[in-house]
Order: structure tokens, then C-alpha cells, then sequence
């Protein structure tokens, strides 16, 4: 025997046949004679599977989505003070959800851009697409959350590489 964590994310509510009976639900057995079903409740815990996501997928900074489960696909921050940074935003994030891809867009235009990278890494959406310097140049960085690798690259092959 030994001991090890765990986590309980569903339960079982042996109900007998008290609900049953009040219900007069009742089934024919194998011997075609008619009996009262014996109850009970299965479940599996929305909130509880989302604690454990949670839980196996953060650092120090915030969560980080899986990307089977992840609320949006990409999260695209326009960083910066200049209009050029917000334009390419809007029009790659347009682009991106032409694709079917869902798009969390951060153009909030008062806000700096240390800010929307923290508030990026608490949210956690696995691939976040930053632009902001080089948006005039139409170059953009796609920042993969959990290795934290950040790349530099066009806005189409940004694009390629978020659709694929």
C-alpha cells in the first residue's frame, strides 16, 4: 500500500428506492415481473475539473489553458501607443476569426502594455499574439505561454502558424 495525493473530481448517491418508490418507477425484471428500480446519482464536477486544470497548468505568473480546453485559441494584445498597432490588431484578429479561430482581442488603448501582458499570463490562453513595435513593418510576436518561447515573425506567418 501506499500513499498518494488525489483529487476527487465526481461522486456516487446510492438513492435506494425511497425516490423510486414515491415515483412508482418500476421495470420488469428477468422474470417479466414488475419491480421497483433502486436509484442512484452520478456526477462529475464541472467547477472540481476546472480546479484541477488549473492547478496542473499555472506558474508564477497566472494559468495557462491547455489548448483542448482553453477558452479562446489566441489571445491577441495590440501593444503600444501608436494607431498603426491597433489597426493590425483589429485586422489580424479579424483575419484569425475568418479562420474559425476564437479570438480574445485586447485593444484597450489607455492601458500600458505591461499591464495587458500580465493580465495575458493570468487569463492563460495558450498562444498570445503581440502587436505593437514592428506592427508597421507588419511583423507581430507569438508568445507561446508555457514554454515561453516568443517569435518573431510576419503577420501571415504568424497567421499560418496559429491556423495550422
Amino acid at each position: 500500500m501506499s500513499l498518494a495525493r488525489g483529487m476527487e473530481i465526481g461522486h456516487v448517491f446510492q438513492l435506494g428506492r425511497k425516490y423510486a418508490e414515491a415515483l412508482g418507477l418500476k421495470v420488469l425484471n428477468e422474470n417479466g415481473k414488475l419491480v421497483t428500480v433502486t436509484m442512484g446519482s452520478y456526477g462529475i464536477g464541472v467547477t472540481r475539473i476546472l480546479a484541477i486544470i488549473a492547478e496542473l497548468n499555472n506558474d508564477d505568473k497566472g494559468l495557462i489553458w491547455p489548448a483542448s480546453v482553453s477558452p479562446f485559441d489566441v489571445h491577441v494584445v495590440a501593444a503600444g501607443r501608436d494607431q498603426v498597432a491597433y489597426d493590425v490588431a483589429e485586422q489580424v484578429a479579424a483575419r484569425l476569426e475568418d479562420a474559425r479561430l476564437d479570438v480574445l482581442y485586447d485593444d484597450r488603448p489607455k492601458v500600458s502594455p505591461g499591464v495587458k501582458f500580465g493580465d495575458a499570463e493570468l487569463v492563460g490562453v495558450p498562444r498570445v499574439l503581440v502587436v505593437g513595435r514592428g506592427a508597421a513593418e507588419g511583423q507581430v510576436e507569438l508568445w507561446d505561454r508555457r514554454t515561453g518561447e516568443r517569435d518573431a515573425l510576419s503577420v501571415d506567418e504568424a497567421i499560418e502558424r496559429l491556423t495550422r
